[in-house]
């Protein structure tokens, strides 16, 4: 008999949801060719006045609809390059309304996907029935140039399994990105893992206060560079630095705005192809607060590096790198409290198995000890974590994912000890969930695929991507989960952690 059963509630991509950003002609084509920005400013300034004004109305008319705010996003780009604007020219309003139109272009984030889900308790639980629980997805958005952004949506679970996701926002926003301070031993652990020469690494980070802020780099590289007769690997290590600073960012949205119009979208150079996958998580400190935090990971077309993400109440969110052997490949998924006074993740490290991982300060990640293998035949090409581990009585429940023929992606579940989550209590030896006949089409066929459930009055809610296309649930009994994990089932291999 199945354990998981899936609901009604499906989720799918919405091409209207677009975002409003800045646009330079030419640079979609090749930044390194040059913008063709003057020309395009120029031809804008010499359009007579009463045509300024039929083009704007024209604009106003077709789009103001699909944003929240269309003026406040005009008039935001036209001071972006009123830099350029001859310094005695008077513009009207409308042609400054104008001239921002001319750089501006709408970016449907969930054009191509809406996929890859994680979900958490909601922050607000105010206004619901008994047995009803408000929750918060984070979704994996994916736009034109296959780039992805990370989106939420809401709904409520309960009683029982019923299910009601809510209907989105129309409008999206990106927010205002600023700066944030440092972790100083991340930065010097990254800055050895991008080949940066020693000892003027060294000469730097000795500098920094921990932790540091954009100020205090330049600093340490102004010192640096006066000295840059006698350290050759200098000019190397600053741009390097300069590199790692920016994938550390704040970004915090418009209080009026809905949970549902937030998008994080790639920033920093680190991730300009991308932001995928976040495993999202409610995470409890010691003393008892309560934060958000989620990993994911950051793409710029050649490489992948896992970054940290973390808010208070989902309206200003901050971004930090994470450094460490076990946070070197896609799939790290956080612990969502401390175990003996240390942090845990999931990793899959070295690509194939998956793995557990510790941390003094949940930043710095060792050597991960392996788990799980690729032993089924199922997953006899790779195996990894589906999210961050749920805590149950009877231990750390974590779902999986495993390959298998056909490079068909399918679910299953883990259970780990409470005290060390080292020590495999239990796993499925078949699929929890694979993809139904309906589900195997999509940009990535025969996937499903998911960045974490959560469990609520005995209820097992497994969001899942389908085939990088959608959004599907599933429910599982907790208990019915539970026994058959603990029913004899064989641990895991052993396998070495280290290589």
């Amino acid at each position: 008999m199945p354990l998981a059963h899936r609901c009604d509630a499906v989720l799918v991509p919405d091409a209207s949801r677009v975002l409003a950003r800045l646009f330079v002609p030419g640079s979609e084509l090749s930044p390194e060719r040059g913008s063709r920005a003057t020309g395009v400013l120029a031809r804008a300034l010499a359009l007579p006045e009463d045509e300024v004004e039929v083009v704007v109305a024209d604009v106003r008319a077709r789009y103001a609809r699909r944003h929240r705010d269309l003026e406040a996003v005009l008039a935001r780009h036209y001071a972006q390059v009123a830099h350029r604007v001859p310094p005695d020219a008077e513009l009207t309003p409308a042609r400054r309304a104008l001239v921002g139109a001319y750089f501006t272009s709408e970016v449907a984030v969930e054009g191509a996907a809406l996929t890859n889900p994680s979900a958490v308790p909601h922050p607000d639980q105010a206004g619901l029935g008994p047995g009803e629980l408000r929750l918060l997805l984070s979704v994996r958005a994916v736009g034109e140039g296959h780039v992805s952004s990370i989106g939420f949506r809401t709904g409520v679970l309960g009683p029982g399994a019923e299910l009601r996701m809510d209907a989105p926002s129309p409008h999206v926003e990106e927010g205002a990105h600023g700066p944030t301070s440092h972790d100083r031993g991340v930065f010097e652990d990254r800055l050895a893992d991008l080949g940066a020469d020693a000892e003027s690494s060294a000469f730097v980070v000795g500098r920094l206060p921990d932790p540091f802020r954009a100020a205090d780099l330049e600093t340490a590289l102004g010192a640096l560079a006066a000295q840059r007769l006698t350290r050759s690997g200098g000019s190397h290590v600053a741009g390097l630095a300069r590199h790692l600073l920016s994938c550390g960012y704040a970004v915090t949205f418009d209080p009026a705005s809905t949970l549902s119009e937030r998008v994080l979208g790639p920033h920093a150079p680190a991730e300009r192809a991308g932001m995928e996958d976040a495993r999202l998580l409610r995470f409890v400190d010691e003393d008892g607060g309560v934060s958000y935090r989620a990993t994911y990971t950051a793409y710029d077309g050649e490489r992948i590096a896992p970054q940290l993400l973390e808010t208070d109440d989902f309206a200003e969110f901050r971004v930090s790198p994470l450094s460490g052997p076990a946070a070197r490949d896609k799939g790290l998924a956080l612990f969502p409290r401390t175990v003996g006074g240390r942090h845990y993740a999931l990793s899959r490290w070295d690509r194939e198995t998956s793995a557990v991982a510790v941390s003094d300060d949940g930043r710095r990640w060792d050597f991960p000890e392996t788990v799980l293998g690729p032993v089924e035949p199922w997953q006899l090409i790779q195996t990894g974590n589906c999210g961050p581990p749920i805590e149950t009585a009877a231990g750390w429940l974590v779902l999986t994912h495993g390959v298998g023929p056909m490079r068909e992606y399918a679910m299953g579940a883990l259970l780990l000890d409470l005290d060390d989550p080292s020590q495999v209590l239990g796993r499925l030896r078949g699929p929890l969930l694979r993809p139904a006949q309906e589900e195997r089409d999509g940009y990535v066929p025969n996937v499903v695929y998911s960045c974490g459930g959560l469990v609520h009055d005995g209820v097992l809610l497994l969001p899942y991507g389908v085939s990088d296309r959608s959004v599907g649930f599933a429910t599982v009994g907790l208990d019915a989960l539970l026994e058959r994990l603990t029913a004899g089932a064989p641990a895991a291999t052993p396998a070495n952690s280290r290589a």
